[in-house]
Parts: C-alpha cells; sequence; structure tokens
C-alpha cells in the first residue's frame, strides 16, 4: 500500500476494476432512480394541476372583469348620449333609471326610480337619449309608473318634420313596438322613412322631439282615413337610463300667456261676431 500510494503502481488495475464494477453501481442505484422518478412525475403533475387551476380562476377573474369594463363603457357610452340629448330640451331635466317592467302583457308601463319627494306629477315627459318614450301616470313616494307610447292607452301629439302634417300617434293594438297614427285623410302628405316628432300641442310634450319613425302608409280609396304604421325611435326594449323633463316656470308663463292670448282673440271674434249678428237683425227689422 505503501508503494502504491508513493509510486501508483495499482493506479491501472484500480481503474481497470472501476470500469468493471460501474454497471454494478448502476444497477445498485436504479431503485433510488426510480424512487426519485416516481416523485418527480407525480410531483410535478401536482404542481401542474394546482397550477392549472389558479390560471383558471385567474382568467375567470379577468373575463369578468373583461364584461365589466365593456357594460361601464356602453353604460357611459348611453349616458353620454342621454347628455347631449338634454341640450335640445326647453327646460330643466332629471336623469332616472328604469328598475323594472310591468308584467302585464296589455299594459305597457316601466317602473322608474324617482317618485313624489323628486318633485314628479302625473303627465310628465319620459324621454330617453334617441326619441320620446311615454309619460308618468302613476306617482308613488320613491318610485313611479310611466305609460310607455306604445300602449294602446297612449296618445301622442306628433306632426311630420318634413312637411309640418299633424296627426295623433297610439300605440298599435296588433303590434306591440308599433305606432298607429289616427285620422290621418287620404290628402295628408306622408310618406315612409318620414320623422315624426312631437308637435307640442296639448303643452305636454317637448316640441319638435324626436318620436317614430313612418314604416308605411295605406291609403285605401274605399275609406275616409289612410292606415300609418310607425316604429318608435326610442329604445323601449334596451335603454335604461332615461330622463323626465320639468316646464320652467318662464315656459309656463309663456304658456299661460299663450292661452290667455288665445281666449282673449276668441272672446273677441264672439263680440264681432255677436255685434254683426245684430247690425244684420235690425237691419232686416228697418227693412
Amino acid at each position: 500500500m505503501f508503494a502504491d500510494s508513493r509510486f501508483g503502481y495499482l493506479e491501472r488495475v484500480r481503474f481497470g476494476l472501476g470500469y468493471a464494477t460501474t454497471p454494478i453501481y448502476w444497477v445498485a442505484d436504479i431503485p433510488t432512480r426510480v424512487s426519485f422518478w416516481i416523485d418527480d412525475v407525480f410531483v410535478s403533475r401536482t404542481d401542474l394541476l394546482e397550477e392549472n387551476e389558479a390560471l383558471r380562476e385567474r382568467l375567470l377573474v379577468a373575463q369578468r372583469e373583461l364584461q365589466l369594463l365593456e357594460s361601464l363603457t356602453s353604460e357611459n357610452s348611453r349616458l353620454l348620449e342621454l347628455d347631449e340629448a338634454t341640450g335640445n330640451i326647453n327646460g330643466d331635466v332629471m336623469p332616472a333609471e328604469i328598475i323594472n317592467v310591468s308584467p302585464d302583457p296589455y299594459s305597457k308601463r316601466v317602473l322608474i326610480n324617482k317618485g313624489a319627494r323628486d318633485g314628479l306629477f302625473i303627465g310628465q315627459p319620459l324621454l330617453d337619449a334617441n326619441g320620446l318614450m311615454g309619460q308618468i301616470d302613476e306617482v308613488l313616494p320613491y318610485t313611479s309608473w310611466a305609460l310607455l307610447i306604445t300602449d294602446p292607452h297612449h296618445v301622442t301629439p306628433v306632426e311630420v318634420n318634413r312637411n309640418g302634417e299633424r296627426a295623433l300617434a297610439r300605440g298599435s293594438r296588433s303590434v306591440s313596438n308599433e305606432l298607429e297614427l289616427e285620422f290621418v285623410t287620404q290628402t295628408q302628405d306622408m310618406q315612409a322613412q318620414d320623422l315624426l316628432v312631437s308637435s307640442g300641442m296639448g303643452q305636454v310634450f317637448p316640441k319638435n322631439y324626436p318620436v317614430a319613425e313612418i314604416i308605411s302608409v295605406y291609403a285605401d280609396p274605399g275609406l275616409d282615413f289612410a292606415t300609418v304604421r310607425a316604429r318608435p325611435i326610442a329604445q323601449m326594449a334596451s335603454t335604461r337610463h332615461v330622463m323626465l323633463v320639468f316646464q320652467n316656470e318662464e315656459e309656463q308663463s309663456l304658456d299661460v300667456n299663450q292661452e290667455t292670448e288665445r281666449e282673449i282673440s276668441e272672446e273677441t271674434v264672439s263680440d264681432v261676431e255677436i255685434e254683426g249678428q245684430a247690425s244684420q237683425i235690425q237691419s232686416e227689422e228697418n227693412d
């Protein structure tokens, strides 16, 4: 051993023995290698399953946030359109939200989140960003019911934007989302695709606000009136954000003055007619 450690006589022998015994060491190490491999396989699979589950959860959260973002974007867009539409209205407006729809299939009504405490009143106009929707017909303390213009019991004074032809638009009795124009004579100039706007008659709805678009005009020579069908411009089935119109004091005083002038004019005409009839009777008596 001393000679081997000093001079390395057995180095070649040891090298040969190591080479010869290598397969024995490799075979003896197989169980350990297999054990480590099995542990790695199962641990890796478990880690992959856990990671996969975590990624699925993150994906669901991301999808929800994306949907929420899209919803908020759409809602902001609708609110901007509603805000832009208020610029064309004379008077104060109040935003509101539709929170329910009447379950009665024969009644076209929606419930909004404003009521008597907000100053709402029966007959108040209800609009969306696109067109006229209806008017308040029942006021509760914190909510109110609005009757839509597509209800058969609702009548809206309208006029053709192209030429000023007037008519009354009533909710269709046969088609749920259409209007029928009443008492339209055969000689009135109305065509398909004509825009109908509120005429302001009756001082209920704001004047010149879009109401509907004519989709068909049928004139039967055997009838006194033509059949005119129109489609509302307001998004009745999809809109959620609406606005309520309050007539300001200046407009109310103007309407009162106009009404007073109209009454004075009618009284003046009546007085003139009475004086004319009296003069005619007196002349006949003189004859």
